[in-house]
């Protein structure tokens, strides 16, 4: 018998859609008042349900609907080529790397002090732009050091894999998940952002917490190791080859073609560009003047383009606190070209090194269209304003803190048959976010609730390929991985669940 295998998202996605095409069929259709009819973001009036003639959708529509799903998602579809293109140009620095290996070299014989350094530096880059799949080639240099100084491999393996994993549940501003479910609940990406800053340290420090305790017993009681079994065979395999070689640098990183090498001036400059390129991307979309009142962004705005010939020379520059993803996109292509002037590529590897980071997000990309074809054909077949009625009849008896809390288990389970963050973002906001307008809870919250329920299964999923693939690099069974994991999930679980609720009541 043929073992099942999980279809790709693209399949499940499409799947979706005719189930959604058919449902057009038997499904009453029905359509709300709306605050504003001509706003961007249409916002139902409760209790204004009505139901209307029926709009079957038939199969041209079911096929049609992911193309206007791309027109209707072009401004974050465009926004996440051009950032890929930014980190592939990064990523060819070898900066970001550097910048890591920098630590690591700089703790030598202090590495159980690398442990909360190291953690909060996977979750920085988890939390800025969803640092995951990047995380890979980061075992094989950061595992030999922690074995080598009397730690285990599971050790070495989490304090990459829950760092980063902390940061993708805490995003602040990971465009792959808080921006493109900001910019289908149709909100800045801004909104919310101290809670979710909130959320990030608080799962910190539990991680922090729960390595170190691990690692300080198997450090005094290598018997205590999840994986002691394995320790003879891990040793010898991350740690032979240095020993053989007989290099002191060597022997730290796990073999002569993991040497660390010194960050050069350039690659320092290029973590400079991208750290404050993700800066001036948080300044920018929090709204400054319409929620606190602060001005100083939209003031200094006036007085530049007031500046003869410099202020027509810039342009029409938005101010910090009004950008959506058009100036998002803008500023992360003048970040690229920053970063050509610093490495001095050949304009045509520039270029290559560019398309080829784009490259790398169309998969996204091509999924957003696809998941936006679902709401289109809902909206079309008047299903979406009948399902809205339904969560507003069902749900607003809840109240705040339940439909929060019940929202991220909502996630987690879809999370499970939607791997894709972005595509589950794309898929439920637009439902989700007029839902939590009937409820009284506001859509910044949802979005949050979206990050805890997806990150707390990109932990566990056997579906990912990122937490797979780093496990069988660490050489730590995935069985073994549950069983050591399981304690700290239901910590974070309830500790998440009790942040939601206090912000739900707030």
């Amino acid at each position: 018998m043929k073992k099942f295998k999980m279809p790709s998202a693209f399949t499940i996605l499409f799947i979706i859609i005719f189930l959604v095409a058919i449902l057009t069929w038997f499904v009453p259709a029905g359509e709300y008042k709306y605050v504003d009819e001509a706003a961007s973001v249409l916002e139902p009036i409760p209790g204004t349900y009505e139901r209307i003639e029926s709009n079957p959708q038939g199969l041209w529509e079911a096929l049609s609907a992911p193309i206007q799903g791309f027109f209707d998602a072009v401004d974050i579809i465009l926004f996440l080529l051009v950032i890929g293109g930014f980190l592939g140009l990064v990523t060819d620095t070898g900066a970001i790397g550097a910048g890591i290996g920098a630590v690591v070299s700089g703790f030598r014989g202090r590495e159980t002090l690398m442990i909360p350094i190291l953690m909060s530096i996977f979750a920085l880059g988890g939390t800025v732009f969803g640092m995951w799949e990047e995380t890979i080639a980061f075992y094989v240099i950061i595992i030999p050091v922690f074995i080598a100084a009397g730690f285990d491999a599971l050790t070495g393996f989490a304090v990459i894999a829950l760092g980063a994993g902390i940061g993708c549940l805490g995003s602040t501003v990971n465009p792959f998940a808080t921006g493109i479910a900001s910019g289908f609940a149709g909100i800045s990406i801004g909104e919310g952002i101290l809670l979710r800053v909130v959320l990030l340290l608080a799962g910190l420090g539990i991680s922090i917490w729960y390595v170190m305790s691990y690692a300080r017993k198997v450090k005094a009681d290598p018997s205590k190791s999840y994986v002691y079994r394995l320790k003879e065979e891990n040793e010898k395999h991350f740690l032979a080859q240095s020993m053989a070689a007989g290099d002191d640098d060597s022997a730290y990183t796990g073999g002569k073609s993991e040497t660390i090498e010194p960050m050069s001036g350039r690659q320092k400059a290029i973590l400079w560009v991208f750290g404050l390129s993700f800066l001036i991307m948080v300044l920018g979309v929090i709204p400054w003047a319409d929620k606190f009142g602060i001005t100083i962004f939209e003031d200094f705005n006036i007085w530049f383009k007031s500046l003869p010939f410099i202020g027509t020379l810039f342009g029409n520059v938005t101010p910090l606190g009004e950008w959506w993803f058009g100036d998002i996109t803008v500023w992360f292509l003048i970040a690229s070209l920053i970063c050509w002037a610093i490495w001095g590529w050949e304009e045509m590897k520039f270029v290559a090194l560019f398309i080829e980071g784009a490259k790398d997000l169309l998969s996204v990309a091509l999924i957003i269209g696809v998941t936006r074809g679902i709401s289109v054909i809902m909206n079309d077949g008047g299903l979406t304003a009948t399902l809205l009625h339904f969560g507003e009849e069902a749900l607003q008896s809840l109240g705040a803190v339940a439909f929060t809390d019940l929202s991220a288990a909502f996630f987690a389970a879809l999370s499970f048959l939607v791997p894709s963050t972005s595509g589950m973002a794309a898929l439920a906001m637009p439902v989700m976010a007029p839902i939590a307008d009937f409820v009284g809870v506001g859509r910044d919250l949802v979005i949050t609730a979206f990050q805890v329920g997806s990150g707390l299964v990109n932990f566990i999923t056997p579906t990912s390929g990122v937490l797979m693939g780093a496990l069988a690099l660490a050489r730590v069974p995935y069985g073994t991985y549950l069983k050591w994991v399981w304690k700290f999930i239901v910590i974070l679980t309830i500790v998440c669940l009790v942040i939601l609720s206090v912000a739900a009541l707030l």
